[in-house]
């Protein structure tokens, strides 16, 4: 059986959906906090279980005869209380004899504990010395997380960008699904890290896309101080450090990954690229 945690969640819900492409339901479960939340699940006959990062005795019972478990990062913000809950959810798949834990880490983790990364690296060295049979499953930032602001851009006729002609890697939440489920579903993978990354994208081109879209042309112009999603990454954009480039992510997909201009022009109901 293969247990998803945070199973509401964005993501854990686009790979439970992908997994029920491959496996009979009687062959997955979810945890998590909310139960009434997951009633959807429930009805398409998904053993929807109790487990709260914060209670470890849910997560013991909610990982009982799990053969393989998606652990799905904390969303916390706060670096203390993710790192309690991440090591929750450790101890509690050791005690439940889990057979191999996925952990849907941050890619450049395995390289640094700096910054964003920290807690990451930690709950990465945390699970090599528990024990468990572990599977890393590095995750760029998400195409989404700059689509959902595009229509503004569009409205406003401008983008903005301070990464000084930099690239941008970046997937989107449903290929890096279709990944996890593929692998979580594919044998001998115990031991190996996979670090993802999408087809590589410049905000020029991405004011090109969105010209297409508008039917007009939408200008792009450099600016000094990081906004939006750029307040957060703005320095490694600049340093290059978005440019790494793996096939990780066709491989596991079996297909190359969506480019993100076919990611912009889906989401804003426009022809694919």
């Amino acid at each position: 059986m293969i247990v998803v945690t945070a199973a509401t969640g964005e993501f854990g819900r686009l790979v439970t959906d992908r997994l029920l492409e491959k496996l009979p339901a009687s062959e997955v479960a979810v945890a998590v906090r909310d139960v009434d939340k997951a009633r959807n699940l429930a009805d398409r006959s998904i053993d929807v279980r109790h487990g709260d990062y914060d209670q470890s005795d849910s997560l013991r019972a909610a990982f009982e005869g799990a053969d393989r478990l998606l652990f799905i990062s904390s969303s916390s913000g706060d670096s203390t209380e993710r790192m309690r809950q991440h090591g929750n959810v450790i101890d509690a798949a050791r005690a439940a004899g889990v057979g191999l834990v996925a952990y849907t880490s941050a890619l450049g983790a395995g390289f640094t504990g700096q910054g964003a990364l920290a807690d990451h690296n930690a709950t990465e060295r945390a699970l090599r010395e528990s024990g468990l049979p572990y599977l890393m499953l590095r995750h760029p930032i998400y195409s989404d997380s700059f689509i959902q602001s595009l229509q503004a851009v569009i409205d406003a006729g401008e983008l903005t960008s301070s990464a000084r002609g930099r690239g941008m890697n970046t997937a989107t939440r449903a290929d890096l699904a279709e990944a996890a489920a593929a692998l979580m579903t594919s044998e001998d993978q115990a031991g190996k890290s996979y670090n993802f990354t999408g087809p590589l994208w410049k905000f020029q081109d991405l004011a090109q896309v969105l010209s297409e879209i508008a039917g007009q042309p939408i200008a792009y112009r450099e600016v000094d101080v990081d906004e939006g999603v750029m307040t957060m990454i703005g320095g490694p954009v600049r340093a290059g450090m978005f440019e790494y480039q793996t096939g990780d992510l066709e491989r596991a997909l079996g297909h190359p990954a969506t480019k993100f201009e076919t990611a912009v022009k889906a989401a804003l109901q426009t022809t694919d690229a």
